[in-house]
């Protein structure tokens, strides 16, 4: 029995015969053209950029359905290396300069950087090289005419035993009978790893050379929690292995009964426990989870891998799919938070680079500016209101004149609906996220103008503590449990509170068992939550009483860092 101790990159544990995948040589071979030849050759480099792009919309797509948008920036960041100078200018350069073949061009200009990142400390820079490979080997395999390995041909449950995994080749791995990987290379912050654990497919990496030391066929234990791989475990070992997987299984079944439960605490406080909905790929599952509506239905799926914007009678019926599997429960439907980045992508001239679009031209800024737009989408939910009870959500507010341009708006669609003699709801209840400081500052001010507030916790945490939470430099001071973010919460709700208002959270906050309790004392109204976590937040939730973590949450207010209010919490057991 061998142990080898690498970087848990995915939790979970994973036992069976390995399967390891032989590191593809791509042997590119410098090939001197005549000068007549020169420019076909730049051109079948671009039509090979061509079918490239149509990969990563392909692939764009299956992340969207997989995993939802905050993992479909990861096609983006591959867009922007293909549409990097390196490739769209460097290439062709190669090609016509030095009289070469488009694949030694490439392979060329792709060393070069990997040098360059090579020179880089840091993990996380380093880590992004495998970006770079993914993408060059797209178009590598494109002007080769080479089909890809296919991973689902392998006909057994396995352990995947590999030199290295791309993103692509991860995001494929749900449709196969791999039951988890171990990779020599890699880290904990590579968008492998980062896939890996979305699809919930155990993983460790940085092994060295376990590629080697491993034959297919052997016996393997990979235990995603520790960061450890097994080979040829021993009997007592693969029991004790199997015990732990069966634990983790019976707690998982354990949730089925919660489906179609109440979500009240042990002293009968009730709260509405919503799902949030990336696309309607997700319907099915939001359904069966019997959950007490959606919290969160984000638009902008509707937005992406095309050249122009959705018009109203795609909007329309998109919308109305989901509120009618819904009825009689609510849908709260977000505007589209796209940013301006998006727009060329659309036909529409937007801004031609911003350094920091988090903080750009996005959300409700961006439709404000771009009224036709705004209304095409407000036209679409006003009409899939006839099908049940619709809330409008409006994200990224930061000041009182937002909120009037969006009832401006909204009434004069609410007009020209009536005017054109189309069925539209006459009403719909409006709200805002509040996700950013400037909002929940003026939320008094705020509240008379409209119905309802959802809390989005991921950017008031980001833009609280200004931390970029994709930055591996700085995402360890992503806190949720920071004092300050836990006594704005509590400002919001009391704000709230004051006028009247409904208030949930719908941010990863109110998705992490841990903070649940806090969010109970802070007595918010409900919470919308990513449906894989939907029955768990529920057993959390119906095991609190909200007398005791209302008394909590005051005793956590007075705490000056994170690690007392965690350690509070860990003192209650919770």
């Amino acid at each position: 029995m061998i142990v080898i101790k690498g970087i848990a990159a995915s939790s979970g544990i994973a036992i069976g015969k390995a399967y390891v995948l032989e590191d593809e040589e791509i042997i590119v071979n410098r090939v001197e053209l005549p000068r007549e030849l020169l420019r076909a050759e730049v051109k079948r480099f671009k039509a090979a950029q061509k079918a490239t792009h149509r990969d990563l919309d392909a692939a764009e797509s299956k992340v969207l359905k997989l995993l939802g948008k905050k993992h479909a920036k990861l096609i983006d960041a591959h867009r922007l290396i293909l549409r990097d100078v390196l490739i769209t200018q460097d290439v062709p350069k190669r090609i016509l300069g030095e009289g070469v073949n488009a694949e030694f061009a490439l392979s060329e200009a792709l060393e070069m950087v990997n040098q360059q990142f090579e020179k880089m400390e840091d993990e996380f820079f380093r880590e992004r090289r495998h970006d770079l490979f993914d993408v060059g080997k797209r178009l590598l395999a494109h002007l080769l005419k080479q089909d890809k390995k296919d991973l689902a041909d392998i006909d057994f449950n396995c352990v995947l035993i590999a030199r290295n995994l791309l993103p692509s080749d991860t995001l494929g791995l749900h449709e196969t009978k791999i039951l988890g990987f171990a990779t020599d290379l890699g880290g904990k912050t590579s968008h492998t790893a980062i896939l890996a654990q979305s699809l919930e497919i155990p993983a460790v990496v940085g092994l060295s050379d376990i590629s080697r030391r491993v034959r297919t066929g052997d016996q393997i234990i990979l235990d995603g929690e520790q960061g450890m791989v097994i080979i040829n475990p021993g009997p007592e070992t693969i029991a004790k292995y199997q015990k732990a997987q069966q634990r983790s299984l019976q707690e998982e079944r354990a949730l089925e009964p919660l489906r179609g439960q109440p979500a009240v605490t042990l002293d009968g406080k009730a709260f509405h426990l919503e799902a949030n909905l990336d696309s309607p790929d997700e319907l099915k599952t939001v359904v069966a989870l019997q959950t007490d509506g959606i919290g969160l239905f984000r638009t902008e799926y509707l937005f992406l891998n095309r050249q122009s914007p959705p018009d109203e009678e795609e909007q329309s019926r998109a919308y109305q799919q989901v509120v009618k599997s819904l009825e009689p429960r609510p849908v709260v439907i977000r505007t589209a938070d796209i940013g301006g980045d998006r727009l060329s992508l659309l036909g529409i001239e937007g801004p031609k680079s911003e350094t920091n679009p988090f903080m750009g031209l996005r959300g409700i800024r961006l439709f404000l500016r771009h009224t036709d737009l705004f209304k095409t989408q407000l036209r679409a939910i006003l009409r899939s209101a006839l099908k049940g009870k619709v809330k409008l959500l409006i994200p990224m507010v930061s000041s009182l004149g937002e909120v009037q341009g969006v009832r401006r708006l909204l009434a004069q669609a609410q007009s020209e609906l009536q005017a054109e003699g189309v069925e539209a709801a006459g009403k719909v209840e409006l709200g805002i996220m509040v996700e950013i400081p400037s909002a929940v500052l003026i939320l008094e001010q705020l509240l008379p103008l409209i119905d309802f507030v959802s809390v989005g916790t991921n950017d008031l945490i980001q833009y609280t503590l200004a931390v970029d939470r994709i930055n591996e430099h700085v995402t360890h001071l992503y806190d949720p449990f920071h004092p300050a973010v836990l006594r704005l919460l509590d400002q919001i709700v009391r704000t709230c509170r004051k006028k009247d208002k409904w208030v949930g959270i719908c941010g990863e906050m109110a998705s992490d068992p841990h903070a649940v309790p806090l969010l109970v004392g802070l007595g918010v109204d409900g919470l919308s939550v990513a449906p894989r976590m939907h029955l768990r937040i529920k057993q959390t939730l119906r095991a609190l009483r909200f007398g005791a973590m209302q008394k909590l949450v005051q005793q956590a207010l007075a705490c000056p860092d994170s690690d007392e209010i965690k350690r509070l919490l860990s003192d209650q057991g919770l």
